[in-house]
């Protein structure tokens, strides 16, 4: 069912206010969230986070910090052979700021177990997706042994970029910044209080000397999330065009979005019954 064609006066700040956020009520309220689900749902106190030295593991684990404590906030530093110096140190200095109990997990030996003995001639993009399910593997086994939730950290924007590994970015039971774009994760992080030079620097990856994500996008964050929030609106391509954006940006982050659908749906299931889980078997708390 097509959405419905907006009709609102041309505003041009509207995709700007669209994406303001109240940055001290939000991390209010996602530090209850985070409470109301690990705590009272479920009964667990504690979580393990992967720590990449970026700015959306940073937000995650300063909010996971003001929910749990310090002190139940277990994070883990993940390198693999390319990952940047900078990378590790930007995830200590975070460690340092919060007092956080922390490991880090070189899983090199891992990943080039597969790729030596079995892949020699992997390409970029599946070793990639191979090191992200490592690091994921680790932390659901660290989560048994902590008795701890994993808790995710993508956000809005790469989710509906599909920019993430499947079954291993999107793991975690628990995420807090899934419905916030990358423009307001950075007004969070000035919030909260992450160090500057996490949330200045370009996001990357890490997997390739010099890769950011917005080269990989062929698009700056910014530009992706004022598109993404007229869009999902209900604007038409022509009506998006009017806020100083070119047709070719828009038919980008569209052709991102459409393509990228079945990374952010469950497995599809073949329905032989009227009692298929997710389908028809619903609880009143799963609609």
């Amino acid at each position: 069912m097509p959405l419905p064609v907006f009709r609102a006066e041309f505003d041009r700040d509207l995709p700007d206010r669209w994406l303001n956020i109240n940055a001290p009520m939000l991390a209010d309220f996602l530090v209850k969230f985070l409470q109301e689900e690990c705590i009272r749902r479920r009964g667990i106190v504690r979580v393990v986070i992967g720590l990449s030295g970026g700015v959306d593991s940073a937000v995650s684990t300063y909010l996971a910090a003001r929910a749990f404590g310090p002190e139940n906030t277990f994070v883990f530093r993940l390198p693999y052979s390319v990952s940047s110096q900078a990378s590790l140190d930007h995830a200590q200095l975070i460690i340092d700021d919060l007092g956080l109990p922390a490991r880090t997990i070189e899983i090199t030996p891992m990943v080039d177990g597969y790729k030596d003995v079995s892949e020699p001639e992997i390409d970029a993009t599946r070793l990639g997706n191979v090191c992200a399910r490592t690091r994921m593997i680790i932390l659901y086994d660290q989560s048994a042994k902590l008795r701890a939730l994993p808790l995710g950290t993508g956000n809005k924007t790469e989710r509906f970029f599909g920019y993430y590994t499947w079954h291993a970015d999107d793991a975690p039971p628990i995420n807090p910044l899934g419905d916030l774009f990358k423009t307001q994760v950075w007004a969070l992080a000035r919030e909260l209080g992450v160090p500057s030079v996490i949330v200045d620097k370009p996001p990357t990856a890490d997997l390739v000397k010099g890769q950011t994500d917005e080269g990989d996008f062929g698009i700056s964050y910014i530009k992706a999330d004022r598109i993404l929030a007229l869009m999902l609106r209900g604007m038409s391509d022509e009506q998006i065009c009017r806020y100083d954006i070119k047709p070719e940006e828009v038919a980008l982050v569209r052709k991102k979005v459409n393509g990228t659908h079945w990374k952010r749906k469950l497995p599809t299931t073949a329905m032989i019954s009227t009692t298929a889980i997710n389908e028809y078997y619903l609880r009143p708390v799963d609609y």
